[in-house]
C-alpha cells in the first residue's frame, strides 16, 4: 500500500517551517498487476500451429497375415516424374518400351496433369485400384511434390506411392531433358 511518512516535530519552539514530507510508494500492487497482465495475455494468445500434411500410410501387417500382392498392371497405373525447373513428365510404360519419345511432358495446371490423371483413370482396366506412382528426381522442388499430393486429393486418387526413379527411367529422363552424363574414363590400350 502507499503510505506517507511524516517526521515528527522535535518539540522546539520557533519558526514554523513547512514540513518536508517524505513519500514512499509501495510498488507491490503494480508488480502484481504487471504479472496478472502478462499471465492474461499468455493464456489468451493463440500460438501458430504448424502446418502438417497428412499422409495415409498403410498399417503394419500382423505376423501371421499374408502380405498383399503389390504388382501393379501398367493399365492400372501412371508414373509421374517430377523434374527440375518445375517440369513434370508422365508415362505408362515398362522398362522395355519407355523411350524419350513416349516420356510425355505436361504442366501443373488443371488442363495439364489433372486432365491427364483423369483420362488415365478413366482408361484404366479397374479404376478402383488405379495407382499413381510419384517419382521426384534429385533436382525436383518440394513445392512441386506438395502440389502433386494436392492433385491426388483433388482428383480423388486414394492410391498413390512415392518412390525413387529406376535407373532405366533416370537414363530416359536425362536424355529427354538434355542432360548428358560424362562418359566413363577408359584405360588406354597398351
Amino acid at each position: 500500500m502507499a503510505e506517507v511518512q511524516v517526521k515528527e516535530d522535535s518539540g522546539k519552539g520557533g519558526k514554523v517551517r513547512s514540513k518536508k514530507q517524505n513519500s514512499r510508494v509501495d510498488m507491490t500492487p503494480m508488480v502484481d498487476l504487471g504479472f496478472l497482465l502478462i499471465t492474461f495475455f499468455m493464456f489468451t494468445t493463440t500460438f501458430s500451429k504448424p502446418n502438417v500434411m497428412d499422409l495415409g500410410l498403410p498399417a503394419k501387417p500382423k505376423k501371421d497375415q499374408k502380405s498383399p500382392d503389390t504388382e501393379i498392371k501398367l493399365s492400372n497405373s501412371i508414373t509421374l516424374i517430377l523434374g527440375k525447373d518445375n517440369r513434370i513428365f508422365w508415362h505408362q510404360q515398362d522398362n522395355t518400351s519407355l523411350t524419350d519419345e513416349n516420356l510425355n511432358e505436361t504442366n501443373f495446371d488443371r488442363e495439364g496433369i489433372r486432365k491427364i490423371l483423369e483420362q488415365a483413370k478413366s482408361r484404366a482396366e479397374n479404376p478402383k485400384i488405379f495407382t499413381v506412382i510419384i517419382k521426384p528426381t534429385d533436382d525436383a522442388v518440394y513445392k512441386n511434390f506438395v502440389d502433386m499430393l494436392d492433385e491426388m486429393a483433388i482428383t480423388k486418387n486414394d492410391q498413390y506411392g512415392v518412390t525413387d526413379l529406376k535407373p532405366w527411367e533416370k537414363a530416359i529422363y536425362k536424355k529427354k531433358v538434355g542432360e548428358t552424363t560424362a562418359p566413363a574414363a577408359t584405360a588406354p590400350a597398351n
